[in-house]
């Protein structure tokens, strides 16, 4: 009996990967044709051959970056109090954030270099690469300790926040922050609270990330989508900067989905800090520069479910404890898709389902934006 219902769970387990797999070439086709619509409908607008190039490219050296890394014994450290079943990725290689977060870069690069608007692309890089340099620091000190933990969270926020500030002055010295930040369809004048709320939003997209990157392919799968629905975000409404920012937009996309290909279940790399932390700065410096914070909220609500689970985990707990002497947990185990782990659904199961709530997110943002 015991062995018949551990074969009947086995299947259960090779249905969801075969689906989950076959979900990420309906994504990648899903986008393609998404940017050639794109490119039909705003004339000026260069989505397609940005996406497929970068994905293109991004994938293969993804692809050969993975045996160095094993070479040199780059390799998977699983906290203790983890999901059990998470031992099993122990040794797969890490830190694929050097490989795949350079080519965004880079080809951002490419495409307007000498061109209107590179200033804006140089800042950007400038900040996604630091957060990139941050997160990599993080995952070698991991590894130098054997642990999975590697730079303190007062480190790490030390160094994002400084990385931020600069950012900011950068932004603020070439009037690259608006001052009038749109808010549901309506125009809200901050002044210059923008300033110190560009290093929150940094700040809080970057760990909102790193949070998320816990499972095979979810934070890439998700970025896919959060980067696309950006980049047709800032399209539709049309302002300066629009096409340079929605290129560099669907180049990081591109690059995620690059990167996605080898990042499935069971993933043969994960990004690490180094790329978690350099999405989220992405997506941060991106809404910032472009008016579209409100839309990546939206958007991003993923990102932002898996960082409240954590505040709310924590906050439970203390409060609990000092009352009755007591921690409570609300939930089995966080940041949010670990819960859902513990719940017994599958892994893959559990990535598709936050793709799709994703996809929806965006869709509903594009609808009444």
């Amino acid at each position: 009996m015991e062995k018949s219902k551990k074969l009947l769970d086995n299947k259960k387990v090779s249905f969801y990967n075969s689906i989950f797999n076959k979900h990420i070439f309906i994504l990648f086709g899903f986008i393609s044709i998404t940017c050639v619509v794109s490119d039909f409908y705003f004339k000026t607008s260069n989505l397609t051959i940005p996406f497929l190039v970068t994905t293109l490219i991004s994938s293969i050296i993804t692809f050969i970056g993975i045996p160095k890394l094993k070479k040199i014994k780059i390799k998977q450290i699983i906290r203790e109090e983890g999901p059990k079943n998470h031992f099993l990725k122990q040794g797969t290689p890490t830190m694929g954030g050097i490989f795949f977060i350079p080519v965004g870069i880079i080809i951002s690069n490419i495409l307007y270099f000498n061109k209107d608007n590179h200033d804006i692309i140089l800042t950007l890089s400038f900040v996604i690469i630091f957060f990139m340099f941050i997160g990599f620091i993080d995952d070698l000190l991991s590894l130098k300790k054997r642990s999975n933990t590697g730079l303190s969270s007062n480190q790490k926020i030390l160094l994002q926040s400084f990385i931020s500030l600069i950012f900011i002055i950068l932004c603020a010295s070439n009037n690259f922050l608006p001052h009038n930040i749109s808010i549901a369809n309506k125009i809200v004048n901050i002044g210059d609270i923008i300033y110190p709320l560009g290093i929150f939003v940094l700040l809080a997209e970057s760990n909102s990330t790193n949070l998320t990157d816990g499972l095979d392919g979810l934070l890439s799968g998700c970025s896919v989508l959060i980067f696309t629905g950006l980049a047709l975000t800032i399209l539709i409404d049309n302002p300066s900067n629009d096409f340079t920012l929605a290129s560099v937009c669907i180049v990081m996309a591109g690059s995620c989905m690059g990167f996605l290909f080898l990042n499935k279940y069971p993933a043969k790399l994960f990004m690490g800090d180094s790329g978690s932390l350099a999405i989220g700065a992405s997506l941060g410096g991106i809404a910032l520069i472009s008016n579209q914070l409100w839309s990546l909220l939206i958007m991003g609500g993923i990102l932002a479910a898996e960082s409240i689970s954590v505040i709310i985990q924590v906050s439970v707990f203390k409060i609990s404890k000092r009352v009755k002497g007591k921690g409570h947990k609300l939930f089995l185990m966080t940041p949010l898709h670990h819960h859902f782990e513990l719940k017994g659904i599958n892994e893959s199961l559990i990535v598709n389902s936050f793709w799709l709530v994703t996809l929806f997110l965006v869709m509903i943002n594009l609808i009444f934006h």
